[in-house]
């Protein structure tokens, strides 16, 4: 309390100084006095008051507790006495068993007096629901067949609360009431029966469909009312649960099932399309019932049904059921595509689930996949080994019967710019097409596989063809007489080759979406190598043909015949026009090839006639005529062949050069200076050897020993470096054996 009052008294200073702190304010000191008495009498009244207030409180509660105490006291002596009074009643109450047993027997009676009437009436009461089922009017047999059963489930349950082990009144009643159920058994069939029918039911008289759902309603309703009384009786009437909701699911998922198999009407032996046409029917059979059940069944449902959402759940169910039954089988490979396409794109299409009547009910990015994965894999694995299997048969017929056309009497067809050609590459690219538009119905992936599959085939297909190309050649050689038409058809060969070029980069621009997805784009190049080799032995095959013709006029070159005066140039610049005539029906690119070998090869024919001593000039007056006729008909060779190649705009002048080049070796007068000539010569040619010099100066007949020594020896030194775009043309000229030291003498 001493610290206490410190601390008030030191306030209270405090407080007196802060009001002190200026004389003019001793003036206020009374009135300071007064107001600090009226606060303090405010202070203790205030604390007088909730003093009191609290006493007030206290009082109250002490006084309630006294009242809970007396009113404890008043129930615990109530109880007392009710538990004395239980005790002595427990006798009276044994002796009321005789009075419980009369009100058993009075309610059974009651029961039975209640019913009496329908008791009575049972038998005509059967009658007239047997006639209402049989006449079709559903919801007045169900409503005297619930008052039937109603009758004896109270009779029963009557029974079995008085004596539940009293199986013979509990079988009587059971058997006076049997015709019950074979009236409910009845009333069923007739309801399964609208619930089969309910689409094309539902569109004829939906009030029958109605009426069906109305009953099993209430027999839900009773079912669930029975399931009740039964937890707390443990009485259930004979045939309950009926469980009708849950059969009514289970018929229309029968109904669905045995719907979707029905619609198969043909086999692979009646109709080679019964896999098309089934899967058709099915789309058609499928969208009609889900619009129909969407639109006008859900509206005879009661909403808690979901009766569109089951009914989509079966569909889907059973459709998938029926496609792995259909991928089972064995399908080929059309059939495969037909199953695949189906599942993967025409179900989820607009033609079928997508389809704007079923939106937004049905949400085509929710349902399930009708196949797994590992049975799609599957398919498309059987699908592969089958259509390789069918794209080499078929590569090797359409081979064949190409092959066939080559021995024909008659030219082939040519195309719009009047270029031969067969039927082949047609064939094999409207094959390939086909193939990769179905697999494109399917997928990306498997139109990707399907391309890589046709370029690996369409490799080993040139391979075969190639071989043909070169029998076909073979036959002709052991009898040119036969085929007929065998330039025309080898030059058809040869553009082919070209077809098949620009087939294979239009396949592939059109079918891959990234021309260097990996595994195909390199098919490529050595496709190309292939058909480049095809085309180039096949253009040398026909320049064979040209030059076997020539044979006996490039023998008459550099003999004495040729230099008394032969035309055989001119008979070879006539045989080569004609036949380019033909050439002409060869594609561009290989025919400008073409002629580029065949002026080369003319050439070096010409050239190996210089190289074969067929002659040996006597004078200077023949080596000049004899230069002067090599100048000419290089001339006529260069104006022929500047002729064949005017559409190209290549100069091709440098081959016939090579004969100028060597006439002028010939033509030289002045011995001394050979040797210069003849390096001019090397230098030009690097490919040219030492014998074709030696036969060069045995053909000119007067190079002394000294200076052919000197020549041949210069040339032994090593060979003149060559340009990186020089195209040889000695090379492949052969001089017949010479000796060499022959020569020098």
């Amino acid at each position: 309390m001493k610290e206490t009052d410190w601390e008030a008294v030191a306030t209270a200073v405090q407080r007196v100084a802060g009001m002190l702190q200026r004389p003019d304010q001793l003036d206020k000191v009374e009135q300071y006095r007064r107001r600090e008495a009226r606060k303090k009498a405010s202070v203790e009244a205030r604390l007088k008051a909730a003093i009191q207030s609290q006493l007030d409180g206290v009082r109250t509660g002490l006084s309630q507790l006294h009242n809970a105490l007396s009113d404890v006291r008043d129930i615990q002596q109530s109880l007392a006495d009710v538990s004395k009074d239980w005790r002595q009643s427990i006798n009276t109450i044994e002796n009321l068993k005789d009075v419980k047993e009369a009100v058993v027997r009075h309610s059974q009676l009651a029961a039975a007096v209640e019913n009496l009437k329908n008791i009575f009436s049972v038998p005509e009461i059967v009658r007239e629901t047997q006639d209402l089922i049989e006449h079709g009017e559903l919801l007045q047999a169900h409503r005297k067949l619930m008052d039937l059963e109603c009758s004896r489930d109270g009779l029963m349950y009557e029974q079995y609360r008085m004596d539940s082990g009293n199986t013979r009144d509990m079988t009587l009643i059971h058997s006076y009431f049997g015709s019950t159920q074979v009236l409910s058994d009845e009333l069923a069939k007739q309801l399964w029966m609208v619930l089969q029918r309910a689409l094309v039911t539902v569109r004829r008289d939906p009030t029958l469909l109605v009426s069906v759902v109305r009953i099993i309603e209430r027999e839900e309703k009773i079912d669930r009312r029975i399931l009740d009384r039964k937890k707390q009786t443990g009485f259930v009437p004979p045939g309950r649960p009926k469980n009708w909701k849950e059969k009514m699911f289970t018929i229309l998922d029968r109904t669905v099932t045995t719907r979707i198999e029905g619609t198969q009407a043909d086999t692979r032996e009646s109709d080679k399309m019964w896999l098309v046409r089934h899967l058709e029917i099915i789309r058609k059979y499928v969208l009609d019932d889900l619009i129909v059940a969407k639109n006008l069944l859900a509206q005879c449902f009661p909403p808690h049904y979901e009766i569109f959402q089951s009914l989509l759940h079966t569909y889907h169910q059973a459709l998938s059921a029926r496609m792995q039954d259909l991928a089972e089988e064995a399908l080929e490979a059309n059939e495969i595509v037909s199953l695949l396409t189906w599942v993967l794109n025409t179900y989820t299409s607009m033609e079928m689930m997508g389809n704007a009547e079923l939106a937004p009910e049905v949400d085509v990015a929710l349902l399930e996949p009708l196949l797994s994965a590992d049975v799609v894999a599957a398919l498309l694995d059987t699908y592969m080994s089958t259509l390789t299997s069918n794209i080499i048969a078929w590569l090797r017929k359409a081979l064949e019967t190409d092959r066939k056309d080559w021995v024909k009497e008659t030219e082939p067809e040519a195309d719009q710019d009047g270029y031969y050609q067969t039927t082949l590459p047609a064939i094999v690219f409207q094959m390939f097409e086909q193939n990769l538009q179905v697999a494109a119905q399917i997928s990306e992936d498997l139109k990707t596989k399907v391309l890589d599959l046709c370029l690996q085939q369409m490799n080993s297909f040139l391979s075969r063809y190639r071989e043909e190309a070169q029998l076909y050649r073979d036959e002709h050689l052991r009898d040119r007489q036969h085929p007929h038409c065998y330039v025309q058809y080898m030059v058809a060969v040869v553009n082919n080759c070209q077809t098949f070029k620009e087939s294979i980069v239009s396949l592939k621009r059109k079918y891959l979406k990234h021309e260097a997805e990996e595994g195909v784009s390199l098919s490529q190049p050595s496709m190309d190598g292939v058909l480049d080799t095809i085309a180039k032995e096949g253009c040398g095959s026909l320049l064979e043909e040209v030059f076997l013709d020539l044979e006996q006029h490039l023998n008459e070159l550099m003999t004495k015949k040729w230099l008394s005066g032969s035309n055989a140039v001119d008979i070879i610049c006539v045989t080569v026009e004609d036949y380019f005539n033909d050439f002409a029906k060869i594609k561009k690119p290989y025919r400008k090839r073409m002629i580029a070998e065949a002026h080369r090869r003319a050439v070096q024919e010409y050239l190996r006639a210089v190289m074969q001593k067929r002659i040996s000039f006597r004078s200077a007056e023949e080596r000049k005529d004899g230069a002067e006729r090599m100048v000419r008909e290089a001339e006529q060779l260069r104006f022929l062949f500047r002729k064949l190649a005017s559409g190209f705009g290549e100069d091709m002048d440098s081959y016939c050069d090579t004969i100028v080049a060597v006439a002028e070796v010939i033509k030289l007068t002045d011995p001394s200076l050979l040797y210069l000539e003849v390096s001019t010569l090397v230098s030009k040619y690097p490919d040219i050897r030492d014998d074709h010099i030696g036969a060069l100066l045995a053909m000119r007949g007067d190079a002394s020993r000294d200076m052919k020594q000197t020549i041949i020896e210069t040339l032994e030194q090593g060979p003149a470096q060559a340009s990186p775009d020089y195209v040889p043309i000695f090379k492949d000229i052969v001089v017949p054996s010479l000796n060499v030291a022959k020569l020098l003498k």
